[in-house]
């Protein structure tokens, strides 16, 4: 394949958006969750899983979920997989794409503006700016993958998983049905994460430079038969943790810095020589599809003129974990990993995620609070800033000194996340919340990308709306938990918060563009209702397997599905230089 040229339309299109549209300057756990004793499922804990602190940088474990959450998929039920009394995982507002055409669920192709941090560097005391890396330690675009190692049975004799294939949909609640939930494919969820610039130092801290930004492709996999209530054997717990994730950066090359294994921690470890960076501003072009080698990321800095790539191959060292309870040693199988759909619908899920989606835009939200001074200890914080009161959640926490660039405090909140919803993603600090000339002085630049397209060309038909809130609000700290039976205080946005980011559209040169932050983003068209309540949507109930083939049916999001695709990347006359693009 040739290098890929972009429409200069859609090129300009993003670009113009810089400027008109964003003026560029710079728990315990529900009764439904629990299926009935379970005592081999749930007790992680036993088994070096860790406390609920994090720790110090130091100490952290990498790649385990159960320490830090920030690479990891939201699992359906915190305390079922990690354990009694722990959560795991972080609030990710996203959008979803669906369409019955093949490729919707494995050849997607997005255009993307990495957004801008405002002139002026934020504060200690939080009364100055707001920059990226506080609203979102990454942000991603995901798809499903086969894992025949992951859950939801890999000790029940699951058929095994047919790649790019719409047989994997097992839905049903019925048992007695061929296609039981719990008889689904083993599955995996990808997530091509971006991570923002000018903070503490990757993996610990959420950036990979002080200046530009670093892209990785993830692989989450989870090591739970959930008809038997098996986790996987001790020495796989302590070395890849429950939530396996392969992990490689998106390198100049496409050869991985260090092999994506799970139980490989060097994985991690970045390579400025090697590893692609981009700069603030720069418009790319993300091609996400399979190959005989396995699932391949291509980025295109439009901007730059630079490329860069990663295939989830075994050259590369992507490995599936295997799931043997009764083992002593911990054992990964060389494995190249495939998407696991055709097509995007309702129906292609992972059936072990909090989240119902397979292809999707999310954003990591919901960890950045303001710290003083970190416990070198434990890693929580020891003392204060600004209005914010110590609590439980202020943990994951560093040092002003351990910034690479903006020299302030403050936790990602990593185990829980931010369930008083106090911290900085929760505030009117997200582009569109102010006046215009407030928000391009103080507030970063929101983060513009298109629908995706299908096999560079064609558009998705539908679109949702869909937030983990559900999930988040029921984690055993609050006074008034969300029933995730019966939806009783489960709210949007969530207790505590003066604010909830949504997505709008813009657009300039013919195309549509996604944004995300208020509702008042300059050269907005569509506000989708105005709040985040009114886009979300209501309540949505997911069917999920249990033990002894007894389903659950739990509430974990608030979706919405729109009757049509709002936002299609270029008007029909302009269909050949977006396919002239995707080659």
């Amino acid at each position: 394949m040739g290098s890929p040229r972009v429409s200069r339309k859609v090129f300009v299109a993003l670009a113009a958006l810089a400027t008109f549209a964003v003026a560029p300057i710079a728990a315990a756990s529900s009764s439904a969750a629990q299926p009935g004793a379970a005592p081999r499922l749930g007790a992680a804990g036993s088994v070096s899983q860790g406390s609920v602190s994090q720790g110090s940088a130091a100490q952290l474990k990498r790649g385990d979920c159960a320490r830090s959450s920030n690479w990891c998929t939201e699992v359906d039920d915190s305390e079922l997989v990690f354990g009694e009394g722990k959560y795991v995982g972080h609030d990710e507002p996203s959008v979803l794409y669906y369409s019955n055409k093949p490729g919707a669920g494995n050849d997607n192709t997005y255009y993307l503006r990495l957004p801008k941090d405002p002139p002026a560097q934020p504060k200690q005391d939080g009364s100055g700016s707001t920059w990226n890396f506080q609203l979102h330690p990454a942000f991603w675009f995901g798809m499903a993958m086969c894992d025949d190692q992951s859950a939801p049975g890999p000790a029940s004799g699951n058929a095994a998983c047919k790649a790019d294939s719409d047989s994997n949909i097992y839905n049903d609640s019925n048992p007695a049905s061929p296609h039981y939930i719990g008889k689904h494919p083993g599955s995996a969820f990808m997530e091509m994460q971006f991570y923002p610039p000018g903070w503490t130092a990757w993996p610990a801290g959420n950036s990979c430079d002080a200046t530009k930004w670093c892209a990785a492709l993830n692989i989450d996999s989870l090591s739970i038969d959930y008809n038997k209530g098996l986790q996987n054997n001790a020495a796989c717990l302590n070395s890849a943790g429950t939530e396996p994730v392969n992990f490689a950066y998106i390198t100049k090359n496409g050869r991985s810095t260090a092999p994506a294994d799970p139980t490989d921690n060097n994985r991690f470890n970045l390579d400025p020589k090697r590893d692609l960076f981009m700069s603030s501003g720069d418009v790319l072009r993300v091609h996400l599809f399979d190959t005989k080698a396995g699932f391949k990321v291509e980025i295109t800095d439009v901007s730059a003129g630079s490329r860069g790539s990663m295939t989830a191959s075994v050259p590369n060292g992507f490995a599936q974990v295997t799931f043997d309870p009764a083992a002593t040693s911990c054992q990964t199988v060389p494995s190249a990993y495939h998407p696991m759909y055709s097509t995007s619908s309702e129906q292609t899920r992972v059936p072990w995620a909090a989240h119902s989606y397979n292809t999707a835009y999310s954003d990591e939200t919901g960890h950045f609070e303001y710290c003083a001074a970190a416990d070198p200890t434990t890693g929580n914080c020891a003392q204060s800033a600004g209005t914010e009161p110590l609590d439980l959640d202020d943990n994951g926490c560093f040092n002003p000194s351990d910034s690479s660039l903006v020299r302030i405090g403050g936790c990602l909140g990593n185990v829980p996340t931010d369930d008083d919803y106090d911290g900085v993603p929760y505030q009117k600090v997200w582009p569109g919340t102010g006046s215009p000339s407030v928000d391009r002085a103080t507030k970063p630049q929101p983060i513009l990308f298109t629908s995706p397209l299908i096999k560079g060309s064609q558009q998705f038909d539908r679109v949702a709306f869909e937030t983990d809130l559900p999930r988040i609000e029921d984690n055993g700290t609050q006074a008034n938990p969300c029933n995730r039976t019966t939806g009783a205080n489960c709210v949007n946005p969530p207790p505590g918060a003066n604010f909830y980011p949504m997505f709008t559209t813009t657009g300039a040169g013919g195309a549509c563009v996604w944004q995300e932050g208020g509702a008042n983003i300059p050269g907005t068209r569509n506000t989708f209702g105005g709040s985040s309540a009114t886009e979300f949507g209501g309540l949505l109930t997911n069917v999920y397997p249990g033990l002894n083939n007894n389903p659950r049916f739990v509430i974990n999001d608030f979706r919405q599905v729109l009757p049509n695709n709002p936002c299609t990347l270029l008007g029909s006359n302009n269909a050949s230089a977006l396919n002239s693009a995707a080659h």
